[in-house]
């Protein structure tokens, strides 16, 4: 447990944060994590978009994987501003999502099937609308709204509190773990280093 003293609900919320992020990333599929590293190694190496989606809090996390693919030389775009190009076959559209169910990931996820772009799904819920949109999927378990609707009842059987991680906190800091630590793959599998990553970073700020 974190030491700190006082605020009990705060230390409790981080410990559930912090053990949650540790069980998504020990319960990944190496195979799913391996598919998407591929994509991405491949996508660069052809010059391929990458595009990144997701709505709410999913969409922060996306933002900043976006920023670190760019750092590393990918050309990379974010759905939904208004720089963002037009995808074409063969692009790749990762689409960030706890439940699958989000409807304008969803629809990112429809329009980017219609023009032969490969949609990779990041979502606790494979079987789900995104899940069985996607060309590949990796999951990465994690608290989401569907949870929410689904353990209510058993929390109340069996005498749980109600936890402290509110709505998809969970999957979504589960989630920055993971790509953050996938960006550290890639830099290595792609010899790229932090000082190569500087050049790339803003400098009007």
């Amino acid at each position: 447990m974190l030491e700190i003293k006082g605020l009990e609900v705060l230390k409790r919320a981080a410990e559930e944060i912090i053990q949650g992020a540790r069980k998504a990333i020990e319960s990944l599929n190496p195979e799913e994590v391996e598919g998407l590293i591929g994509l991405l190694i491949r996508a660069k190496k052809e010059g391929r978009r990458v595009f990144v989606v997701g709505m709410g809090r999913s969409g922060f996390v996306g933002r900043a994987f976006a920023l670190r693919l760019m750092n590393m030389s990918f050309n990379v775009y974010v759905v939904g501003e208004t720089i963002t190009p037009p995808a074409e076959e063969g692009d790749i559209l990762v689409a960030i999502s706890g439940s699958g169910e989000t409807r304008g990931t969803v629809s990112a996820a429809e329009a980017a099937k219609e023009v032969g772009a490969i949609v990779v799904a990041i979502t606790s819920h494979p079987e789900s609308k995104l899940g069985q949109l996607a060309d590949h999927v990796v999951v990465v378990k994690g608290r989401t709204k569907v949870a929410i609707r689904k353990d209510y009842i058993a929390r109340q059987v069996r005498g749980e509190r109600e936890p402290l991680g509110p709505l998809g906190t969970l999957f979504e800091n589960a989630c920055m773990v993971f790509l953050d630590s996938l960006i550290a793959e890639l830099m290595f599998r792609l010899g790229i280093t932090e000082e190569d990553i500087n050049r790339r970073h803003a400098n009007i700020e």
